[in-house]
């Protein structure tokens, strides 16, 4: 972590459990009309102009999923990882993100810096999340970057309007902000050099990386919606 800062755990979990975690969270999608009829429910083909991307009330809906991560494997890792009792944040972030989407370059800082920033992201696909359907990646040796840490490291989206539309009721150094590092990752790249780096990935692996670690995603040029979950940890000690 230190060196790379990231860990790639490959069938880390239990495969099974995430799939039934897919399914739990795909049956949702179904009942609510966001899947093509005709295709296996599993399958979780978008039906045409979907427009999702950011759902972590599907979280919620899912026991399995909230088994998955907070319990088991994932916790006895971090109480080795973090040397003692760990914490874990209440919310999930679940992405279903539709076909010909994906996520800006960012780092997690700034989505969550009020507290320590010895926390740590671990990415769960839920399900094969080949090239085209467009899996993390991770900018290569990103989190020494002293650059990024004292400037963009430093803002606070929740110091800006949350609102998109609110915006123009505050002043107008507050306007709304995504989080987003650059909407460009071939220039991120060229600006701090690195590689882009990914893979393609199996229901129970976890990609886990520090708060300062610039993050994105490949595009969803797959049919399907891709299904993932970012959820957090840290040691009791720093709550």
């Amino acid at each position: 972590m230190q060196q790379d800062g990231y860990l790639y755990l490959k069938a880390f979990l239990n495969s099974q459990e995430v799939w039934q975690s897919r399914q739990e969270i795909a049956d949702c999608l179904a009942a609510e009309g966001s899947l093509e009829v005709s295709s296996p429910v599993l399958d979780c083909i978008a039906k045409p102009g979907l427009n999702i991307h950011f759902r972590p009330d599907l979280a919620s809906r899912s026991s399995t999923l909230k088994t998955l991560l907070y319990s088991g494997r994932m916790m006895e890792f971090f109480g080795i990882f973090l040397g003692g009792q760990v914490r874990h944040y209440d919310y999930t972030w679940l992405r279903a993100v539709a076909p010909g989407k994906g996520t800006y370059a960012h780092c997690d800082i700034v989505y969550m810096g009020r507290g320590t920033d010895k926390l740590y992201t671990a990415w769960t696909p839920l399900g094969d999340i080949p090239w085209e359907l467009g899996g993390l990646m991770i900018l290569e040796n990103s989190h020494h970057l002293e650059t990024v840490k004292n400037s963009y490291g430093c803002k606070d989206v929740d110091r800006y309007c949350a609102n998109r539309k609110t915006a123009p009721l505050y002043a107008s150094n507050q306007k709304w902000w995504d989080g987003a590092l650059s909407k460009n990752p071939v220039s991120l790249r060229c600006k701090y050099g690195g590689r882009w780096l990914s893979s393609e990935f199996e229901a129970g692996d976890v990609l886990i990386f520090g708060m300062f670690t610039i993050h994105a995603s490949l595009d969803n040029h797959s049919p399907s919606i891709r299904l993932s979950s970012d959820s957090r940890y840290q040691s009791i000690r720093f709550s």
